[in-house]
């Protein structure tokens, strides 16, 4: 294994991080809330750590092998998840321990959205901000934002953005160069927030709450500067417009790509991922919208409807922020919601979960193994589109699912061991590998009640869903160590 590549990169991206902490100094200074001192520490601490890490291997000039586009992209998010805890260590304002000061991180930089601070409305401005900034940063990928820059210190990044981008098909660029790429996806990415943030700003929000809002709705993440989240606004127009960029959030970046470089909106429905992604949201929110109305929950069908549609796309984009309690819905309602959880957006997105590709791909195959049946001698091949798949991408896809199966099955069993009831214990598996962060029993408002021993077994989750699992477990292997 080559070290010195891998920790010159890393030396580079975590000085890179370290500026991450000077916007909430800002914040601080700007609000006066004496939060400031937290991340002047966070940043030196940072910096220097990164530039120890870079500078004995400045002069490595090695090209990054796809082994060790795996190692820096996870090594990266976990040494990410450390210098990211910092601030709440140091801040006396929460104060977190260590464990949950890194989970806090975690769930922020994977865009889950699970919390162990409560109090959030009493927190100083520029913790609130860093949370969401954390979401922001999570959301395409602080990785793929260094694939602009790397390639300028004479350091190829085609193997972090395999490693980093999620979903079964990773080898499509935007553009011919990945500067491009990395370029064109941060402009939208930063696009749709701020036409985000202004909507959600015309519709009565405080500028601060837009902003922080909108890192969290167009990043598919969850963190709210209220307890009470989107309850506590209590404006239907808000979550209208919330509703509508947590979408776009969950489609794929491609498409939008494509109709901002063309300007024709028919890419969307051409896509045969898409299509599905608004019929499976459709189908659950409206099933979702006649129990609730069967059991007299709201008190008429424009609220019914509107819940119905919020928590749904909420769950299914994994955003995970809520305008009503979920946990509590009659019958199968909140069993129906950790699965579109599970299921998540599309890839190439900036949610987590399984993602709609690959469930769409696995009925087409499914139909193929049944009419193959029927007709031995037939060659009938699994089509996206006008593309035929070849049976290496849905072999993948069939390992990723049972990957996830085990990985699930493996933690939901490590939260039992620690005395948790079934209910929870599965609302907070789904909730960490998904990266929705909306769990159901005794986490459907706070994590914070869980052991440590639970709460690192869900790090663990968030970081392998994140990287699509594969990308973690690759590392486990024996064979990845040997030359």
């Amino acid at each position: 294994m080559r070290f010195a590549p891998v920790l010159k990169v890393l030396g580079i991206l975590v000085m890179f991080f370290s500026i991450s902490m000077l916007p909430p100094i800002g914040v601080a200074l700007f609000y006066g809330d004496g939060a400031h001192e937290a991340f002047v520490i966070g940043f030196f601490i940072t910096l220097i750590c990164g530039l120890l890490c870079w500078l004995p291997f400045r002069a490595s000039s090695r090209d990054l092998k796809t082994r060790d586009g795996f190692l820096i992209v996870t090594l990266f998010w976990t040494v990410l998840s450390l210098f990211g805890a910092i601030p709440f260590v140091v801040s006396k304002q929460p104060m977190l321990s260590f464990t949950n000061a890194i989970f806090e991180s975690v769930s922020g930089l994977t865009t889950t959205g699970a919390t162990v601070i409560t109090g959030l409305d009493y927190l100083p401005h520029a913790i609130l901000y860093y949370r969401q900034q954390l979401h922001f940063l999570g959301g395409m990928g602080i990785v793929v934002l260094a694939l602009a820059v790397l390639p300028m210190l004479g350091i190829g990044g085609m193997q972090l953005y395999r490693a980093e981008t999620p979903g079964p098909i990773k080898d499509n660029k935007l553009t011919p160069r990945l500067t491009g790429t990395a370029k064109a996806l941060w402009l939208i990415y930063v696009g749709l927030i701020v036409m985000c943030a202004v909507a959600f700003a015309v519709q009565g929000m405080s500028w601060f709450d837009a902003i922080g809002e909108s890192f969290s709705a167009v990043s598919t993440g969850g963190f709210s500067n209220h307890d009470a989240s989107y309850v506590f606004y209590d404006n239907p127009n808000i979550e209208i417009c919330s509703i509508i960029f947590m979408l776009l959030g969950g489609t794929n970046f491609a498409l939008h790509y494509q109709f901002f470089r063309y300007g024709r909106l028919g890419f969307y429905w051409k896509d045969a991922e898409f299509r599905a992604y608004i019929a499976i949201i459709f189908a659950a929110a409206l099933l979702t919208a006649g129990t609730l109305l069967y059991y007299h929950i709201y008190p008429d069908m424009k609220t019914t409807l509107l819940k119905s549609f919020f928590t749904i796309v909420s769950l299914n984009t994994t955003t995970g922020t809520v305008d009503a309690d979920f946990s509590n819905w009659p019958t199968y309602l909140p069993f129906l919601a950790m699965m579109m959880a599970a299921l998540g957006g599309c890839a190439g997105s900036t949610s987590g979960g399984i993602k709609v590709i690959r469930i769409l791909l696995l009925r087409r195959q499914t139909v193929r193994e049944i009419h193959q049946l029927i007709h031995p001698k037939a060659v009938i091949p699994v089509r996206i589109g006008d593309q035929v798949l070849s049976p290496e991408i849905i072999q993948a896809i069939w390992s990723f699912l049972v990957a996830f199966i085990v990985l699930f099955i493996v933690i939901i069993m490590l939260l039992l061991a620690q005395g948790n009831d079934i209910t929870t214990a599965f609302g907070a598996t789904v909730a960490a590998i998904s990266n929705s962060g909306a769990g159901i029993g005794q986490v459907s408002g706070s994590f914070l009640g869980l052991s440590d021993i639970s709460k690192w077994a869900l790090v663990f989750g968030m970081l392998a869903g994140r990287l699509e699992i594969f990308s973690v477990l690759v590392l486990f292997s024996m064979s990845y160590w040997k030359e």
